[in-house]
């Protein structure tokens, strides 16, 4: 899957980073390492200061292999902080109430999909939320589905 086929900017969400990381889900890894490497290479692709967040404290304390705290403080110069493009506001927490209340989600993904839109993204790519919805003007692909 090559985000830039869809034109325009995609988000990753923090599950699409630890599958690029993780042993244990062979059939995943490369699909998401190639989502990353084509984000770095396009320059189209977006995550938030949430995603960094997240990875960080997945890949030094649950990851398999667990990060070091120099290869996070490697990965997050040379992947995270390029790819983070999306410092919330105080309206952007606002916002992401009303996305929780329109899509029913959990707060946490209700702050990934409002990075996304408020962020100009064409694509969410995400295994957690429902495959193929649109909410506002960003369509949620699982890049792992059949």
């Amino acid at each position: 899957m090559n985000g830039a086929e869809n034109g325009g900017l995609f988000f990753l969400d923090t599950n699409i980073l630890v599958y690029a990381h993780t042993a244990n889900e062979p059939h995943k890894q490369p699909v998401a390492a190639a989502l990353i490497a084509d984000a770095l290479r396009t320059h189209r692709g977006v995550i938030s200061t949430q995603v960094v967040q997240e990875f960080l404290n997945l890949a030094t304390r649950h990851a398999r292999p667990v990060f070091s705290l120099p290869e996070a403080a490697e990965y997050l110069n040379k992947v995270l902080w390029p790819l983070c493009a999306y410092f919330p506001s105080r309206e952007f927490y606002e916002r992401a109430l009303q996305v929780r209340v329109e899509t029913g989600y959990a707060f946490y993904d209700a702050l990934i999909v409002t990075a996304a839109i408020e962020s100009g993204c064409r694509v969410l790519y995400t295994e957690d939320l429902q495959h193929g919805r649109i909410i506002q003007s960003v369509r949620v692909v699982n890049p792992f589905a059949a």
